[in-house]
């Protein structure tokens, strides 16, 4: 592309879920929520622009209707940009890690897949499903990552 900027999007990524320690308004408990979601299972995002703390807040629903947390306050004005200009996006969970919950979440179409080896590690190296907490952040760097 001469003569033009060419910005690559981000097509698929890992997002930090924050929150996961207090407690919703109709009482339901965030981290139960994340500890009985498994890999993989579907989320959805529901943004909140009348949110008293932060208008670019974003909700994480887990499948069963229960608010996992929320987007960072870093990443969640990307995402909420994307969804308001009307981009598909679809969303699964990744894994519980400490204070944090993590989603993967695919723009475009198609399902978010969840990493099967670590970043960087050889086809020798071991699997995710052994590591302790399943987690691991993506190869493209912490401005992508959690």
């Amino acid at each position: 592309m001469r003569g033009s900027t060419y910005i690559a999007v981000m097509q698929e990524l890992t997002l930090a879920v924050v929150g996961i320690d207090f407690p919703n308004a109709d009482g339901s408990n965030r981290r139960s929520e994340a500890m009985m979601t498994l890999p993989g299972e579907p989320v959805s995002l529901k943004p909140e622009p009348k949110n008293r703390h932060d208008a670019n807040a974003i909700a994480v629903i887990g499948s069963r209707g229960v608010q996992i947390g929320y987007l960072s306050a870093e990443r969640a004005p990307l995402i909420g940009a994307r969804i308001g200009r009307g981009e598909e996006v679809s969303a699964v969970f990744q894994g519980l890690a400490g204070a944090c919950a993590y989603i993967r979440v695919r723009f475009g179409g198609g399902m978010p897949t969840l990493p099967t080896k670590a970043p960087g590690s050889s086809s020798i190296d071991k699997p995710v499903a052994d590591d302790p907490d399943g987690f691991y952040p993506d190869d493209d760097g912490p401005e992508w990552g959690a």
